[in-house]
């Protein structure tokens, strides 16, 4: 936290608490901090500081955002990095009231996620014309993707014995430190043992090595690689990426007509209101099964 910020020890305390105790990533992070320094700027010149802020503080620096033409998805974060904070700042005992008790969320816009079709994603899985081992890692890392559903932060911080697993589940770490098993298709299980026994040289802990082999490899360095996956599957590169390999596989499971419930635990998502982002396609075939099979429609 920059010296000089009043309430900074404060601040400190609670992003090191979301590090220990949420695993928050480190981009996360860096969001609150600057977050938290910005609204502190705001209090300043209320002649306040982020540890006594008022509740007209918060009310006044939200509609000052919202007048500067903030998204309302930011503007949803800004308040909740704020509540969080002031959260904290009860469960410590440093403040007894919290400010931001009566602001509403802002009404965030639907957003159906972006999804490949079937056959883009066969192409990105064929996808030839990179070096053999660049070959083997786009294999494993696609065939994972595609077929589990991992986060990317998810993949890559898989360790090397997860390619040695011999039953049909993968014990997948994701936020928070929360577990989950995952099913493992076999074409992931032998694109990721092929990767295994190719970099057994290396002696690295992780399946995806970086450049340092005590390092994993970075979100960089795979962007670089689905970026040629994807001009040799003679793809839009703007359309491809983990993320949309992550709801893909969502999707393209509904589709087929999987459970909603069970596609939360597969996704690891902790509420089921994340995904319901894709009941969209559930809708989609519901429609299709009422046109094809209802006997007005014959």
């Amino acid at each position: 936290m920059r010296e000089g910020m009043a309430g900074g020890a404060q601040a400190e305390a609670f992003l090191e608490m979301l590090a220990a105790e949420r695993g928050a990533a480190s981009r996360t992070l860096v969001a609150y901090q600057a977050d938290l320094e910005d609204f502190a700027r705001h209090c300043r010149g209320r002649e306040e500081t982020i540890v006594d802020a008022s509740a007209a503080s918060v009310q006044s620096y939200l509609a000052h955002l919202t007048d500067e033409g903030m998204a309302a998805r930011t503007l949803a974060r800004r308040l909740s990095c704020l509540r969080q904070f002031y959260r904290f700042m009860a469960r410590e005992n440093w403040r007894g009231d919290d400010p931001t008790a009566r602001e509403a969320s802002p009404k965030l816009p639907v957003s159906l996620p972006k999804v490949l079709s079937e056959a883009d994603v066969k192409a990105l899985l064929e996808c030839d014309g990179l070096e053999d081992r660049r070959r083997l890692v786009a294999r494993a890392a696609l065939e994972l993707l595609y077929t589990t559903g991992l986060r990317i932060s998810e993949l890559l911080g898989l360790k090397r014995e997860a390619a040695l697993a011999r039953g049909p589940m993968l014990l997948v770490r994701g936020k928070g430190g929360r577990e989950r098993l995952v099913p493992l298709a076999l074409g992931a299980q032998m694109a990721m043992q092929a990767l295994h026994r190719h970099d057994a040289r290396l002696g690295s802990p992780f399946l995806f090595p970086g450049r340092d082999p005590s390092r994993a490899l970075t979100r960089q360095g795979f962007d670089k690689i689905l970026l040629e996956c994807a001009l040799n599957a003679g793809l839009d590169p703007d359309r491809v990426s983990p993320h949309v390999l992550r709801h893909s596989f969502a999707s393209h499971l509904l589709g087929r007509g999987a459970d909603l419930r069970a596609l939360q635990m597969l996704l690891g998502h902790a509420d089921i209101a994340t995904t319901q982002i894709y009941t969209h396609v559930m809708a989609e075939r519901l429609r299709e099964l009422v046109e094809a099979h209802h006997p007005l429609n014959a």
